[in-house]
């Protein structure tokens, strides 16, 4: 990418067109930059629900390998604790640390073979280097984090299941963190079973643990996602000494469907803060789910958004919000209203 040259300035996504390797695919399975330090002491548990510390408590003993403990009652001898299981799934709605807590589990077990990344980023993975390959360089790697397990497409989904079979069986251990499965509407516990059911040959690998609460973006954010008009915008856009992006939100949506996901990455490397143009409501699903991957490489990133037209927590239509997909929209908007916010806070 040409602009890769320039320390500061305006550049525009639409002009990237990202590559990368297996071996720079591999090299990149570790934690985001927003979780680099996560730990489970920097993890800020809702003491209005004791799930979130309970969570902790248990993902502590399975980092460090520990059994859970089984306290004995005053007459009567302590029960056997029961084996701790190769893998945890962290179930749970959006904005309740979820990915916080899986980084704590990779940065807590004391391990040189480990690797960090999305769902897409393993299944690129295995795109890039055949299965086979895949499965030999990872076999008896100590630990396996995904975030954000996708139930989408079902090819995906078993490639996964069978890839994460033949690593457990090398004694490498799992963790988790759910994603919306399709026609799975509301934030119970649609997420566990169905993932259990797609992944039915290793269910009695995963133990569920189940994680309440509120969206902690949320917390300290009033109403919509922010929006300039044109003016403003283009006054706040080229700040010195930095590296921003200025794209139409057409044009963005567009680029997106010619970028693989997991390439999503590199079209933000270098910059300080992502502009966009022209919002409006995003009516074809295809298009919704890839600005949804987007936005989420954004918000592991921290990058400030600044934006004119429609407000990004309206760009997924009411229906959108109401089909399969909800979990991942609310989720977006979340993180989208939050980066909006980050440029005026002066801080993610």
């Amino acid at each position: 990418m040409t602009d890769q040259a320039a320390p500061s300035g305006v550049v525009h996504l639409i002009d990237r067109q990202p590559e990368m390797t297996g071996s720079e695919l591999l090299a990149g399975l570790v934690p985001p930059p927003q979780f680099a330090d996560a730990t489970f002491d920097t993890y800020r548990a809702d003491p209005a629900y004791p799930s979130q510390e309970q969570a902790k408590q248990h993902l502590m003993a399975f980092a460090s390998g520990a059994q859970p403990v089984k306290r004995a009652g005053l007459f009567r001898r302590a029960p056997k604790a029961p084996e701790m299981k190769p893998g945890v799934y962290l179930d749970g709605g959006f904005g309740v640390g979820k990915t916080h807590l899986l980084a704590a589990i990779y940065h807590a077990v004391p391990a040189r073979r480990k690797y960090f990344g999305s769902f897409i980023e393993y299944t690129a993975l295995v795109g890039a280097l055949g299965y086979r390959n895949t499965v030999e360089l990872m076999r008896g790697s100590d630990l396996l984090c995904i975030d954000e397990f996708e139930l989408d497409d079902p090819g995906d989904t078993m490639v996964m299941t069978r890839l994460l079979g033949e690593l457990v069986t090398s004694g490498t251990r799992l963790a988790a963190t759910s994603n919306t499965p399709p026609n799975a509407l509301g934030e119970g516990r649609f997420a566990a079973q169905d993932f259990l059911r797609e992944i039915h040959a290793m269910a009695d690998s995963f133990e569920t643990i189940r994680i309440d609460g509120v969206d902690f973006r949320q917390r300290a954010l009033d109403g919509h996602a922010l929006t300039l008009a044109e003016d403003a915008y283009t006054a706040t856009l080229p700040a010195a000494g930095r590296r921003v992006s200025d794209d139409a939100f057409d044009d963005i949506v567009k680029h997106l469907a010619q970028v693989h996901p997991s390439r999503y990455i590199r079209l933000i490397d270098g910059l300080d803060a992502l502009g966009i143009r022209a919002v409006r409501q995003l009516t074809d699903q295809s298009e919704a789910l890839r600005f949804v991957a987007f936005v989420d490489r954004a918000y592991d990133a921290q990058l400030p958004v600044l934006a004119t037209g429609l407000p990004l927590d309206q760009v997924f239509s009411e229906e959108m919000l109401g089909g399969g997909y909800r979990k991942k929209y609310l989720r977006a908007i979340s993180r989208l209203n939050a980066l909006s916010h980050a440029e005026h806070a002066g801080a993610a």
